[in-house]
């Protein structure tokens, strides 16, 4: 599925990098804790936190996530924005919370082998 399509189906709103919609999700990650996600998250993984902070950029810039996705309308801060437009990593946003999230994308296909 790529990030577009699950744009559409989950009501998510883009913050930034929209043109990188067009990328292949292969996975799902869902933490807030920043070394855990530098551990286990993969290549090509849609990562969901409740994190807001420009260090999660950093996270998404070295495991090359496809997309950060943000949870219970939370709003990336300013400093975040700019340093995830600069690398072109997309930030989005969801009102649900994480645990509703997450059943969804599974429900979705991401995740399933």
């Amino acid at each position: 599925m790529k990030l577009k399509e699950l744009k559409e189906k989950l009501n998510l709103s883009v913050r930034c990098a929209e043109d990188k919609l067009i990328q292949e999700i292969t996975g799902g990650y869902v933490s807030d804790l920043l070394s855990d996600v530098i551990a286990n998250a993969q290549k090509g993984d849609v990562w969901v936190t409740m994190q807001v902070h420009v260090n999660i950029v950093a996270v998404a810039v070295l495991k090359e996530v496809a997309a950060i996705v943000l949870v219970q309308g939370r709003e990336p801060n300013e400093d975040t924005l700019k340093k995830a437009k600069e690398e072109n990593i997309p930030i989005l946003v969801s009102k649900l919370p994480a645990f509703q999230l997450v059943g969804k994308l599974y429900e979705s296909g991401i995740g399933k082998t």
